[in-house]
C-alpha cells in the first residue's frame, strides 16, 4: 500500500504544478499537451482527483519519528 500511496503522491503533486500553472499563468500544460476536452485529458484529471482522494489516507498515517 505504501508504493500505492507514494505513486499517488507524485500524481497529485504533478496536478498541483499544472493548477499552479494555470492560476499564475494562464497556462493548461494537460490540455497543451493533449488538447483540451479531449477524452485522454478528462482520463488524466480524473486520475489525479482519484489520486488525492486515495491521498487524504496520508492525513491519518502517523509516523514513528524513532
Amino acid at each position: 500500500m505504501e508504493t500505492l500511496q507514494k505513486i499517488c503522491l507524485v500524481v497529485t503533486i504533478i496536478g498541483a504544478i499544472n493548477w499552479g500553472l494555470i492560476g499564475l499563468f494562464d497556462f493548461n500544460l494537460v490540455a497543451t499537451l493533449f488538447g483540451s476536452g479531449s477524452m485522454f485529458s478528462r482520463i488524466i484529471y480524473s486520475l489525479v482527483g482519484i489520486t488525492g482522494l486515495i491521498n487524504i489516507g496520508l492525513l491519518f498515517v502517523h509516523l514513528d519519528t524513532k
